[in-house]
């Protein structure tokens, strides 16, 4: 069985895109788990959960590897304690496509360990970059970033629109918000649910 995980940072971020491609490859709703927190930390509930149902012969389907974790070695060894149980894990975006389910294809292997280092890699040279960004900009007495502006009124109309279930690409539609605008300014969901949608099912 292919189980989907999808995680964003923070609860002000969305988890549709993600989402929108785990269903894409065929994921059932109650099988795709989900988190707004750092990958900083692998005590993640939805992670938990998804590590919890899975079972020898399952693949854990993530968008990019980067969502598994944010350090090299913490995805690493979650990789390799899930090939221990006989877990796989396949992702969807990354330019390098992996599925660790065969640990026999030795450039599989390769490939889990190129992104995992690709995906740290960037990340810092991005905060090298934003740091030298904002010291330069201050030491000049300016302000970095332009300033995002969206109507109160359109984005309360957004979350209604949410809410009743209407997709991203509607919302963008009806309200003339951007979708970048969408997924900074939109308000989680509540309840916080671990997977997309409940399920009563028993493994």
């Amino acid at each position: 069985m292919d189980l989907g995980y999808a995680r964003v940072s923070t609860a002000k971020q969305d988890l549709e895109r993600q989402v929108d491609a785990l269903h894409q490859a065929g994921i059932a709703p109650e099988r795709v788990y989900l988190d707004k927190k750092s990958g900083a930390t692998t005590d993640r509930p939805g992670l938990k959960a998804a590590l919890a149902y899975a079972r020898a012969g399952d693949v854990i389907v993530v968008h990019t590897l980067d969502r598994l974790g944010r350090a090299v070695r913490d995805t690493l060894n979650l990789i390799h304690d899930l090939a221990e149980r006989g877990v796989g894990v396949r992702n969807l975006a990354d330019p390098i496509r992996i599925d660790s389910a065969n640990p026999s294809d030795p450039m599989a292997q390769l490939a889990v360990v190129l992104l995992a280092l690709f995906g740290q890699m960037e990340r810092t040279y991005t905060l090298e970059r934003a740091a030298h960004a904002r010291a330069v900009a201050t030491a000049k007495g300016r302000r970095i970033g332009r300033p995002t502006v969206v109507d109160p009124d359109k984005l309360a109309y957004a979350v209604h629109l949410r809410d009743a279930g209407h997709s991203i690409a509607e919302i963008v539609a009806k309200t003339g918000i951007t979708r970048t605008s969408l997924y900074r300014h939109l308000p989680p969901r509540s309840p916080v649910q671990l997977t997309e949608a409940p399920t009563t099912e028993q493994r």
